[in-house]
């Protein structure tokens, strides 16, 4: 039997999800700058890249919170903090989705997945304060050799104009730096 999946780009992303957000860029009128890179392996080396500080780079995780599958952005420059997101969303149980639910469930790979909700990508998106307060923010749009760079404000408008719902709320911590040995 073949398998009906939409097939990613080896290990880079998928060209449907990136062509879904220039689509609703255009519908929203908004500019954004797009970035065509080697592929990306860190949030540190996307934003070398992209010439931009760390904190102006949203990433993503696709997340299980209860019973309901989340898109989490925050900036790169902080790390989740489990407590406080299931507290934000009002659940006793969160996890990170594995490889293959996020391929199922978004078509999408590890370090490709934008920090956008419905109708982009078929689930609802929180964001971290962290990512909403950046005057710029930089993402990968479905492929991690790509990145899309707007205002603050813009991308505001591109998170909330969605089918689904959109939660705003502080659940980060900074990234604790590791001593050297």
């Amino acid at each position: 039997m073949t398998d009906l999946r939409r097939q990613p780009l080896p290990g880079i992303g998928d060209d449907a999800v990136c062509a879904t957000i220039a689509a609703r860029l255009r519908d929203l009128d908004i500019d954004a700058r797009w970035l065509e890179h080697p592929p990306i392996d860190s949030a540190e080396h996307a934003a070398a890249l992209r010439s931009l500080p760390l904190s102006a780079g949203g990433k993503a995780v696709l997340v299980k919170a209860g019973s309901d599958m989340r898109i989490v952005g925050l900036s790169a420059s902080r790390r989740l903090d489990s407590r406080a997101l299931r507290r934000a969303l009002g659940v006793s149980k969160l996890r990170f989705a594995t490889v293959d639910e996020l391929l199922d469930i978004t078509g999408l790979v590890p370090g490709s997945l934008p920090p956008l909700g419905r109708p982009v990508l078929p689930v609802d998106l929180v964001l971290d304060g962290s990512l909403a307060r950046q005057p710029v923010i930089a993402f990968t749009p479905g492929r991690r050799d790509r990145s899309v760079i707007l205002a603050a404000d813009d991308f505001l408008r591109l998170a909330t104009a969605t089918e689904g719902a959109l939660q705003i709320a502080d659940f980060t911590r900074p990234i604790t730096p590791v001593a050297p040995r």
